[in-house]
């Protein structure tokens, strides 16, 4: 289909919703679908002095059904932003069934994306060992917004016979003169693994090199971020198929990270440990991460706050309103020495409205950023008759107690480095959405909630509170063709 058609059905698929919501659970402070249905953040990066986020976008449904394209935002400081609209869609013979996950290049001048085409054939096929094309695509934009043609780079023939069909989500970077780029992929062996390819010119691709486990750890590696920070290599990835444990690897499918111990690329095949695998966020709604370096030099981190294939909770109060999933607020990554700690961009406080208090344990605000330090060892924030976030001898519960969780029951964590209490929590809270922060980011917790009252949240501590600050968050500016959609 050409792509003028394609723009018209998703301008009709826009216009059947409203643009301009009042919707009890529209969101404020995160970056969510104008319409209709988001899932991976993708092609995050720095052009032109603009930050960009593209992002898996189906505005023809909001339960994802409808075709996979790419949307787009835009913003000058990661507060105000403007909807671009899509710029990529299912519109050559490589991508017809999805515009699926990639990312964005930009050392070389130009905005260059690489992303993964699907195309499924029509058959009797398990679409794992056959019937599935991924296509890996190149397109290029000179302006950030207008993207020209589509190359074909690496097709299931250029993968190893060990690779299933499932390979995809690229990620590329340049080092020392020389490109290279990770996929994800599902070996036949039913072990999830990363391929790391290089080439000279961006076009031509030669396999470099395996990363993988020794025993299987899971059967798919999705998603993959390879990357060095303060002397230390870092691959990202989201292994599918982890039998779940009490406290860890409890959702679905997991998101986290390996710390490459004695990692170079000219090293031969690099086996990673399962026991150096560490979560990244242990809520219920997190999935699909990735990483860009902004002009200060941070290493800035994007989440999909939600889960694919997950039945045993939903988003109905979302659906009822025309969309549904969000992405996590820009984090910052650091490294003390040990983990890999996420903390919210500086350029969120931005937001800060009226500092607010705690009168009789009430807060009067849809959305706000509750900042404590804590002393001992049991400890609990309780939002009503909601949830409970709560800290016993070093153990993490976020639990619900009430429908407001959609389904969500309990996720579980214990904090790192032998620690027995919380000694600094932040809490970003959202109409339907809660981010929390544990100890500068060592435990992240993300998850929808979809409280009866979204105006006020009656909050009560136990423990010993040394500070507090609280204040109010303002609506994020964003533009849909010079219109506000939030």
């Amino acid at each position: 289909m050409k792509k003028t058609d394609i723009l018209r059905q998703i301008d009709a698929a826009e216009a059947a919703y409203p643009r301009i919501s009042d919707e009890k659970y529209r969101l404020r402070f995160h970056l969510m679908p104008p319409v209709g249905w988001l899932n991976d953040p993708n092609g995050l990066c720095v052009y032109h002095d603009t930050f960009h986020v593209f992002f898996q976008y189906s505005p023809e449904a909001p339960d994802g059904s409808g075709r996979k394209f790419w949307g787009h935002y835009t913003s000058a400081d990661m507060v105000t932003w403007e909807y671009q609209g899509t710029p990529l869609v299912t519109d050559s013979i490589w991508d017809r069934d999805g515009v699926y996950s990639g990312c964005a290049f930009t050392d070389d001048g130009d905005l260059e994306v690489f992303y993964t085409g699907n195309v499924k054939e029509t058959g009797d096929f398990d679409y794992i060992s056959d019937g599935r094309q991924a296509n890996i695509l190149y397109t290029v934009s000179k302006d950030g917004t207008n993207f020209a043609g589509k190359q074909l780079l690496l097709t299931n023939r250029d993968y190893p016979q060990t690779y299933t069909c499932h390979v995809r989500d690229p990620k590329v970077w340049k080092q020392d003169g020389q490109y290279y780029m990770v996929l994800g992929g599902r070996r036949t062996d039913e072990h999830g693994a990363v391929m790391i390819y290089t080439s000279p010119d961006k076009k031509v691709w030669f396999l470099l090199k395996e990363m993988t486990a020794k025993e299987a750890f899971g059967y798919m590696w999705e998603c993959p971020d390879l990357f060095e920070m303060s002397g230390k290599w870092f691959l990202l990835c989201c292994p599918q198929g982890l039998p779940a444990e009490t406290e860890r690897y409890q959702n679905l499918y997991q998101s986290g990270y390996f710390l490459c111990e004695d990692f170079t690329l000219e090293n031969s095949d690099y086996t990673c440990h399962p026991e150096a695998f560490c979560e990244l966020d242990h809520g219920f709604d997190f999935y699909a991460p990735q990483t860009f370096t902004d002009g200060r030099g941070r290493r800035i981190l994007i989440g999909w706050a939600g889960i694919p294939e997950e039945e045993r909770y939903g988003n109905a109060p979302a659906i009822a309103e025309g969309w549904q999933h969000a992405l996590t607020v820009p984090r910052e990554l650091t490294f003390d020495g040990e983990l890999l700690r996420q903390y919210p961009v500086q350029e969120l406080d931005l937001l800060h409205g009226e500092g607010l208090s705690l009168d009789e344990n009430v807060i009067q605000a849809a959305a706000f950023d509750l900042q404590l330090t804590l002393a001992g060892n049991d400890q609990s924030v309780r939002f009503g008759d909601d949830l409970v976030l709560a800290c016993t001898d070093g153990l993490i519960t976020l639990t619900f107690l009430n429908d407001t969780g959609a389904g969500r029951t309990c996720r579980r964590a214990r904090l790192p480095k032998g620690q027995k209490g919380i000694k600094e929590l932040r809490i970003l809270k959202d109409t339907s959405m809660l981010e929390i922060y544990i100890n500068h980011g060592e435990l992240v917790f993300t998850t929808k909630y979809y409280p009866s009252d979204v105006t006020k949240t009656e909050l009560s501590l136990t423990g010993t509170v040394c500070t507090l600050q609280l204040w109010e968050l303002k609506k994020m500016d964003v533009q849909y063709n010079n219109k506000k959609i939030k």
